[in-house]
């Protein structure tokens, strides 16, 4: 597994960061407002946000002393790329699984 789609895996296996993510889908926020979404310390939450930026699924960028963060979509694409391929996998094996069936139904009404 690429070192990236590591990171990516990592941030999102906490709830916390996976709700501060969609809490960014809706908008830029500062760390403040992050904190203010939970009932944990803004330290706590620096932390969090720290992750989702190593696992780039955030950006975070500096307005004067305030540091804005926002959703990356394109760090979510390949976790969405990694997903994508078992589900493909999956609709193959169960397209293989309905022919094998189909075909022993026909063979059954042919004897």
């Amino acid at each position: 597994m690429p070192a990236d789609l590591q990171g990516a895996f990592r941030a999102l296996a906490d709830p916390t960061r996976r709700q501060i993510l969609m809490d960014l889908s809706t908008r830029d926020m500062t760390i403040g407002e992050v904190a203010e979404q939970f009932e944990i310390t803004r330290g706590a939450v620096k932390k969090h946000l720290t992750i989702l930026a190593e696992g780039k699924l955030i950006s975070v960028r500096a307005k004067g002393r305030t540091r804005i963060n926002r959703l990356e979509p394109l760090g979510l694409k390949s976790v969405v790329d990694w997903f994508n391929y078992f589900d493909n996998f999956w609709d193959d094996r169960l397209n293989n699984l309905k022919n094998a069936i189909e075909r022993e139904s026909r063979n059954k009404h042919n004897v």
